[in-house]
């Protein structure tokens, strides 16, 4: 007989446990409104009445989520029954589109700066109400009876004859996220650097410059591909590929210099390093010439880049020569804002040096500076140029104040949401 200890022999029992792995994958869908904004300013109201029910004035076309929409005010009102009780207010789809889901906001807005307007907002509705949905170009949301018309006559939305609406929508979009597995920085470009190194160490330069006393190497291709005029000078039907050397007149050389920074580095050069300490020109005129020369040689990202800064630069005494280059270079941005800068300041715009400068060389600009005052004492903004369809009869389409909207689509079809 065998006698076994306790602890002398052990029977292991081994327990395998099965890890069963997956691979989970994830996305999420995101939805969201685009969202953008109109003002609609109507000068004249008192003379739009009597136009007739059905009968609207339109916005101009603005663009939101990338579709083209347009507010439509209707002086006497949408429909006949309302016997001009009302005015009424609709946006409308003033492009093609299918199932374009959108909200919206109509205000009337309050002219005595209290901010007590009066607003058809769809933003903060309920849940179950929705989106609206239009799927046809001309379709319209908005209100037969937006307002009672003899209420709106004798309140404060209504000034100098003028009234002022915003329309703000938001299209629905919905896009996909996926995670990422992985991810790698990506380091900046950096094409700008190396060009302007071939630039400043003159590798492969085949074209030389002499601009003043100073002499400027550079790459015929790389000035073409930048610059119509250097891409018609060197290889145009009246070009010559073959040309070494070409000889700028009425550029400063620390101006050309910038300029070939620019087409090099696609980047605006310090123009104050550029010139040196030494130098006498102020910042604003350094820019002034470095502009006449990107509109030289056609190169008109520099063109914008100078007018950003010379808007910066804008003072009494820079406002009337900027002005005048603004008109010479056709620099429309530039020249609306030095245009209202010096309606603004214009007393002391005209006791400046350069005011008198700008009645000789250029006495179209002072109508318009008077037309810029004009506009400002009115407390006026500028007027949207009005589309040719302002007279086209409307359709019959609206809904009250608290009640359903509805919209209607070119065919006849009439779609009721309730939001």
């Amino acid at each position: 007989m065998v006698n076994f200890d306790a602890g002398e022999v052990t029977d292991t029992v081994k327990i395998y446990k099965h890890t069963e792995t997956s691979n989970l994958s994830s996305s999420k869908s995101v939805i969201e409104t685009a969202n953008g904004s109109h003002r609609f300013e109507i000068k004249g109201y008192s003379l739009a009445k009597g136009m007739g029910a059905g009968k609207y004035i339109s916005s101009d076309i603005f663009t939101v989520g990338g579709y083209d929409w347009a507010v439509y005010f209707y002086p006497d009102g949408k429909n006949p029954e309302d016997n001009s009780s009302y005015v009424s207010v609709f946006l409308a789809l003033a492009s093609d589109g299918t199932d374009v889901r959108a909200l919206f906001e109509l205000t009337l807005v309050d002219q005595t700066g209290n901010k007590k307007h009066k607003v058809h907002s769809h933003f903060h509705r309920a849940l179950e109400s929705g989106p609206y949905t239009l799927k046809y170009k001309g379709s319209m949301w908005g209100y037969k009876r937006f307002f009672r018309r003899a209420s709106l006559e004798q309140s404060e939305f209504l000034k100098n004859d003028c009234l002022l609406l915003e329309c703000t929508v938001g299209v629905v979009r919905s896009r996909m996220e996926r995670p990422k597995q992985y991810s790698i920085n990506i380091p900046p470009s950096d094409m700008g650097r190396s060009f302007k190194d071939l630039l400043e160490n003159e590798i492969g330069c085949d074209i030389v410059f002499k601009v003043g006393d100073e002499k400027f190497n550079a790459h015929k291709l790389v000035l073409a591909a930048r610059s119509p005029v250097f891409r018609a000078q060197f290889f145009g039907l009246v070009g010559n590929p073959n040309m070494d050397t070409v000889v700028v007149e009425d550029v400063e050389p620390s101006i050309f210099k910038a300029m070939l920074l620019y087409i090099y580095s696609d980047s605006l050069p310090d123009v104050h390093e550029i010139m040196g300490s030494n130098s006498s020109c102020s910042f604003a005129i350094m820019v002034q010439h470095l502009l006449a020369a990107a509109d030289r040689f056609d190169l008109d990202r520099l063109k914008i880049l100078c007018e950003s800064k010379l808007c910066d630069e804008i003072t009494v005494e820079t406002v009337t020569t900027t002005l005048s280059l603004a008109e010479q270079h056709r620099c429309a941005q530039l020249k609306r804002a030095c245009l209202k800068f010096a309606a603004a300041n214009l007393n002391a715009v005209m006791h400046s040096e350069g005011f008198r400068y700008m009645e000789e060389s250029c006495p179209s600009l002072l109508s318009e500076l008077l037309q810029t005052v004009a506009s400002v004492d009115d407390g006026g903004l500028p007027l949207s140029k009005k589309r040719s369809s302002s007279s086209v009869v409307g359709l019959d389409l609206g809904a009250d104040r608290g009640n359903p909207a509805e919209s209607v689509n070119p065919n006849g079809r009439r779609l009721r949401r309730r939001l």
